[in-house]
């Protein structure tokens, strides 16, 4: 069995108190961000309804006092088993991902090829999770991850909020950055830029059905995730983009994977850039022939 706990903090939380609408609105954002990530690690398929959770169960207990508290225990299935594989505990696995689901939806670097990648590899190729059904699972569990912040941000009864997870009676893991006004400014708040600026770095993951994908830029030091637009979805630049993820693919770093994605910008209303909606794809000018 795996327990996460979701903590709220300052305000009225301090005693043991939140408004009734937006303490219900983050446990249901809570357990279906849960689920779905959930799901994905037992089954290794994307869901959009919580119910839909199949070979595992989420349960609680009532609140706990000191602030406000409230425990999800993920059991049932693989889960009373408590392992996924001879020496990985499948409780930190899913405080893995669901720490990049988290970090990532609120704007902060998680490396995918350290957090995951190297530590869970094989399980990981067993179900099938790639960075790609990753990139999913955070376009599907925003909504709910930005209801988390609503005693914090609509009725103001918390000043933030943290989640903490518990397995195999070890220390205590921390997942995602605190919760708080800012993390939801991020979440929420989306400004389109006019210009459209040139980015240069290496395609991480890429969805040939949607034209999505996430791409590590140089300058921003963290993936941001990308869509072609209509008017750049030709062949020459699906083949640059793929191109990319294939050296990437092959070699950590390669310069060779290095392109320039030219569009506008998706920005948090800090200015923190969120997104790329691309025009245009090309090599960098010290790459072309």
């Amino acid at each position: 069995m795996a327990e996460i706990k979701l903590s709220f903090e300052g305000r009225m939380a301090e005693n043991h108190v939140l408004d009734l609408y937006d303490a219900a609105r983050a446990l249901v954002g809570f357990q279906r961000s849960l689920a779905l990530t959930t799901h994905l690690i037992t089954n290794g398929e994307i869901i959009t309804q919580a119910p839909s959770l199949k070979n595992a169960q989420i349960l609680t207990t009532t609140p706990q006092a000191g602030s406000w508290e409230v425990v999800a225990m993920i059991v049932g299935g693989v889960w009373t088993l408590g392992t996924a594989g001879k020496d990985t505990p499948l409780g930190h696995l899913l405080f893995s991902v669901y720490d990049y689901v988290v970090s990532s939806t609120m704007g902060f670097h998680v490396d995918y090829s350290k957090s995951l990648g190297q530590h869970y590899e094989n399980y990981l190729r067993e179900k099938a999770i790639t960075p790609e059904k990753l990139d999913s699972l955070i376009e599907k569990t925003e909504a709910s991850i930005s209801d988390m912040h609503r005693p914090i941000v609509a009725s103001k009864s918390a000043h933030g909020a943290n989640l903490i997870g518990y397995a195999n009676a070890k220390a205590p893991v921390r997942i995602g950055p605190e919760m708080s006004a800012l993390t939801y400014e991020y979440i929420s708040h989306t400004v389109k830029r006019d210009e459209h600026l040139e980015h240069e770095g290496f395609v991480s993951s890429y969805n040939v059905n949607t034209f999505k994908g996430r791409m590590y830029l140089i300058d921003e030091a963290r993936p941001i995730p990308f869509e072609l637009i209509e008017e750049a979805r030709g062949r020459r630049n699906v083949e640059l983009v793929t191109s990319s993820l294939r050296a990437n693919a092959i070699q950590r770093s390669n310069q060779q994977a290095n392109i320039v994605l030219k569009g506008q910008r998706l920005e948090s209303s800090t200015g923190r850039l969120k997104a790329l909606l691309v025009s245009e794809v090309a090599k960098p000018e010290q790459s072309q022939p």
